[in-house]
Order: C-alpha cells, then sequence, then structure tokens
C-alpha cells in the first residue's frame, strides 16, 4: 500500500511487444525510487497495445509480485500516442512522467532531475534531446522537423522535445478538457502552458529488439504534428498557388512577346503545353491531398470514437473482471505501429 504522508509520482509506459525490455524498465524504475527518490511513493503504468509476443503475460507477473506495477491492456493497437494518453488521463499521481519508452532509450535516471525541478515549482518539466545516438539522417530528420513544427506553430513547443516528460498534476487535469481523436501529447502539454524548464539528456540507441516505428508510422505520426498546432501546410499551398499563378502569367507574357519580335509560329509549342499540363495536374493532387489530410482529421473528429478500448486492467482500484482472464497473448488485426 502506498503511504499517505508522501507524495506520489506517477510513470506511464505504453508497450507493443517489448518482451525483451518489460523486466529492464520495471527494475530501472523500482532502483531510482529505492535509491535516489525515497522520499516519494510511485506507480509503474504500462500501457500495453495488444501485444503479440509474451508481454501480456509478463506484465501479469510483475503486476503479482508488486502492487505500484498496474497493467492497462488494449483490446487492439490504437497507436503510441492514444495508448500513452489513456494511460496519463488513468494516473493519479501528484506528478507524473507522461511516457518512459519501455527500450529505455529515454534514461530513467532522467526522473531524478524532473523531480528536483518539480520541487522548485516548475509544473511542466521537459527532456530535451540534446545529443541522439542514431544514425545522421534520422538526427537530422527529427531535428529539422521539430523545428518546422516549433516556429510555425500557434503555440511555443520547445525544440527537441519527446513525450518524455514530468507534468504536475494540474497540467493533467488540464489534459482532460481536451477531446483529440488523435492526440497530439507534447503539444497538448505545451499548449496548457504553466511554468516549464527544459532538463538536456542524450537519448540512446535501442539495446534489445527492435523498433516497431516503421517508415510509414513515422510519417503518420509526423502529419498528426504538422496539422494538430499549425496551418504551416495550408499556407505553404497558398503561397506555391500563388507563385506558380504568377509564373503563369510572365511565361504567357514571355511567350508574347517572343512571338512579336522573332515572328515565331504558335504550334511548335505542344511541348510546352504537355509539360505545363503534367505539372499543374502534379500541383492539384499535391494541394487535394495537403487538403485531405485536414478534412480527414474533422471527419475522425466529429465521429467521436472512443480514444481507446481496453481490455482489462491490473491493480487499479476498480478492475474489470476480464481482466484476470488474461492468460495469452491476443492477435491484433492490421494494428498501427506502436512504440
Amino acid at each position: 500500500m502506498f503511504s499517505q504522508a508522501r507524495k506520489l509520482i506517477s510513470v506511464v509506459t505504453p508497450c507493443y511487444n517489448e518482451e525483451p525490455n518489460l523486466v529492464d524498465c520495471r527494475n530501472a524504475v523500482r532502483t531510482l525510487f529505492t535509491e535516489r527518490l525515497p522520499e516519494y511513493d510511485y506507480e509503474h503504468i504500462f500501457c500495453d497495445n495488444c501485444s503479440t509476443d509474451q508481454s501480456p503475460m509478463i506484465l501479469r507477473e510483475m503486476a503479482k509480485e508488486d502492487a505500484r506495477i498496474k497493467v492497462i491492456y488494449n483490446a487492439r493497437n490504437f497507436g503510441p500516442f492514444r495508448s500513452n494518453f489513456n494511460g496519463v488521463l488513468s494516473t493519479s499521481g501528484d506528478a507524473v512522467v507522461v511516457s518512459l519508452a519501455a527500450d529505455l532509450q529515454d534514461p530513467p535516471e532522467v526522473i531524478y532531475d524532473f523531480v528536483r525541478k518539480w520541487e522548485q515549482g516548475f509544473e511542466v518539466v521537459h527532456g530535451v534531446r540534446a545529443n541522439r545516438q542514431e544514425n545522421i539522417v534520422m538526427r537530422n530528420v527529427r531535428r529539422v522537423y521539430y523545428r518546422l513544427v516549433s516556429r510555425f506553430a500557434n503555440i511555443q513547443i520547445p525544440d527537441d522535445v519527446g513525450e518524455f516528460q514530468l507534468v504536475d498534476r494540474v497540467v493533467v487535469e488540464a489534459l482532460r478538457e481536451f477531446d483529440d481523436y488523435y492526440p497530439y501529447i507534447r503539444g497538448m502539454i505545451a499548449s496548457c502552458g504553466f511554468r516549464s524548464v527544459g532538463v538536456p539528456f542524450t537519448w540512446k540507441r535501442r539495446e534489445k529488439g527492435l523498433s516497431k516505428n516503421r517508415l510509414y508510422g513515422l510519417i503518420d505520426q509526423g502529419l498528426n504534428g504538422l496539422i494538430s498546432f499549425t496551418n504551416l501546410p495550408m499556407r505553404l499551398c497558398l503561397f506555391l498557388g500563388t507563385t506558380i499563378a504568377v509564373l503563369s502569367v510572365l511565361y504567357a507574357l514571355g511567350i508574347v512577346v517572343t512571338t512579336l519580335i522573332f515572328q515565331t509560329a504558335a504550334p511548335p509549342g505542344v511541348t510546352t503545353v504537355m509539360t505545363a499540363l503534367f505539372f499543374f495536374s502534379g500541383v492539384m493532387l499535391f494541394f487535394l491531398g495537403v487538403l485531405g489530410e485536414y478534412i480527414s482529421a474533422i471527419h475522425f473528429q466529429v465521429r467521436k470514437r472512443p480514444l481507446v478500448t481496453e481490455r482489462g486492467r491490473l491493480n487499479f482500484v476498480q478492475k474489470p473482471p476480464i481482466a484476470e482472464q488474461i492468460a495469452a497473448p491476443q492477435s491484433s488485426s492490421a494494428p498501427e505501429h506502436s512504440s
């Protein structure tokens, strides 16, 4: 049982097929609070996104051994952001570590620095990925993306910041007011405001297993970040369309001038017409794609589907009976990738 005299820190870990890392993640958090933060109680909430390996069984055994380990089993793979956000809303701590990666790429020892900053009065303490142990291509792509979103968002989103953050309970309660079908958590936290500070750290390379985020998943998450808090894509379309229209007029004037000066005939311009036709067709398809992203976001939002559907919970105050029946991994049909 948790001591009533001590404050409670909640740690949320989303997971999908993280069988090799779950015990290491549990042990790292346990060691941190035992050795460096003994004055605090903690709860460690694992959000299993319908894993197909032995992760559900491992989580069940860990929950049996320690009441501080809580588990949410999703009925299918709802993607990392939805699962993670549902876990955050299920916390009861005075402060919440929004997302600690099961693969420990976000080092748990940094939570100690988060807590000390929180004690100083900051409601939001975000981890800044100052260094990344990954290949140079992905490192630069992420760097450019974060700055693109930050510069053009209608709120101030810190550079190189992910979901590895500690937020005060007042921020969690503010997040409950959001009704977003695809929560972009780092942007939502930034939009809440409150006093914030960054803690730089090195984002480590994965030691065990393979990342579940594939290229399509990364693109999907990136587009979600762009359309959630910025109208940059629509503005780019407006700028590009205006530029093309101006260039087209200038081109037409150039043709008229050259025809008058050199007395050239019009029929030889078939190549120009074909080039222009394919070019403008591509531009129109690009515009339609951007519009489609916003329209699809509106479509999913207005249908008001639940954030996630849960199959069961372990070690929560209210546990659905089905949670006790989880004995083997369940397969998921056409799941989204998660981390």
